[in-house]
C-alpha cells in the first residue's frame, strides 16, 4: 500500500510540475496565443503525460484519454477547453524528426480509433476542408517542441495540443473569430519579428500543413496522406 502511495504521489507532482511548465510558457511568457492564455489561466486545460511519443501503445492509451474528454466536454457552453498531451521522456527533435513523430503518432491514434470520421470536415489532407478527426469529433491539431523555429511552438517539453474544431465555429457564430485571429497574429508577428507563413484560415488551404510548426513549402506532402 506505502508504494502504491508513493507512487501515485510521485505521478501527481510530475504531473503538476509538468502543468507549471506549461502554465509558464503560456501565461508568464505572454504567449501570442490568447485562446490558450486564456484556457491556462481559467484551469480549462487537461494535461496528460505519455511515453513513446509516436508509439501504438501510447496511442491507445491517448484515444481512451481523448474519447472521455469528449463525453465530458460542454458544447452547449461558451467556455472553450483544450486537450494537451506531453511527451517529457523524448529526445530532443530537430523540426524533421519531431514532424516525422508527430505524424507517426496521429497515423496510429487513427488506426486505434473506432469512430467514423467527422463528416463536417475532409478527411483528405491535401483537401482545403481537411481536419484531424478523433473519437467522432474534428480538432486543430498543435504540435509544440522546444527545437521549434517558431517561438510560439517552443514549449518545455514535446507536446500536441488538440483542439475542438467546434470551438473555432463557436467563435464564428459569437462573432469573435476575425478578431481573435487579427490579436494572435499580430502578437506572433511582434514576438517572432515576422508573419507565421504557415498561418491560413480554415477552408484556404489543408490545415495539415500547420500541425508541426515547420514552415513547409508547396510540394509537401502530408505523411497521412494513404491512409483511409
Amino acid at each position: 500500500m506505502e508504494v502504491m502511495n508513493a507512487t501515485r504521489n510521485r505521478a501527481k507532482k510530475e504531473k503538476l510540475n509538468l502543468k507549471k511548465a506549461f502554465e509558464d510558457f503560456i501565461i508568464k511568457d505572454n504567449h501570442p496565443c490568447i485562446m490558450a492564455q486564456t484556457v491556462f489561466s481559467m484551469d480549462q486545460v487537461e494535461l496528460n503525460s505519455y511515453s513513446n511519443f509516436g508509439s501504438t501503445e501510447t496511442a491507445k492509451q491517448l484515444i481512451q484519454d481523448l474519447e472521455k474528454y469528449i463525453s465530458n466536454y460542454d458544447f452547449e457552453s461558451n467556455d472553450f477547453k483544450t486537450f494537451l498531451a506531453v511527451f517529457p521522456d523524448s529526445p530532443d527533435y530537430s523540426e524533421i524528426e519531431f514532424e516525422n513523430q508527430l505524424w507517426k503518432q496521429l497515423k496510429n491514434l487513427h488506426l486505434v480509433d473506432d469512430a467514423e470520421w467527422d463528416p463536417e470536415v475532409s478527411r483528405d489532407p491535401e483537401d482545403e476542408h481537411f481536419s484531424f478527426s478523433l473519437g467522432g469529433r474534428a480538432f486543430y491539431i498543435v504540435g509544440m517542441h522546444p527545437g521549434a523555429s517558431r517561438k510560439a511552438r517552443q514549449s518545455p517539453h514535446p507536446a500536441i495540443a488538440f483542439n475542438l474544431h467546434w470551438q473555432f465555429e463557436k467563435l464564428r457564430e459569437m462573432g469573435s473569430y476575425e478578431k481573435v485571429r487579427d490579436k494572435i497574429r499580430e502578437r506572433d508577428e511582434k514576438l517572432q519579428g515576422n508573419i507565421n507563413p504557415m498561418l491560413e484560415d480554415f477552408g484556404s488551404n489543408s490545415e495539415a500543413r500547420q500541425y508541426s510548426g515547420r514552415a513547409v513549402g508547396k510540394k509537401w506532402k502530408c505523411p497521412f496522406h494513404n491512409s483511409n
